[in-house]
């Protein structure tokens, strides 16, 4: 499955757009490496947000093409979330 539909399904981006230009911007990344929007997601790669300052490491289980609430966070687990610091003096 598309990098930018599987943020959409899995709930962890609200707009399949939205994940695309994440990715096209360079702000998504697949097993340490930066990901296009058509990159495929699979069960068991790493995936890695950066939206801002907030950071996201998630584990993918499971890949399905829909999914409602419930399944949606079942489909990911989160391995880190970190929050970085602002330089004021920049």
């Amino acid at each position: 499955m598309r990098i930018d539909k599987f943020l959409k399904v899995s709930r962890l981006l609200k707009r399949r757009e939205t994940a695309k230009r994440l990715a096209e911007e360079g702000g998504v990344f697949l097993n340490g490496k930066k990901a296009k929007p058509s990159s495929e997601a699979q069960s068991g790669d790493v995936l890695t947000l950066s939206l801002g300052r907030h950071v996201l490491e998630v584990e993918i289980l499971e890949v399905r093409p829909y999914a409602n609430k419930e399944q949606a966070g079942a489909m990911y687990r989160l391995v880190k979330d970190t929050l970085t610091e602002v330089n004021e003096d920049a």
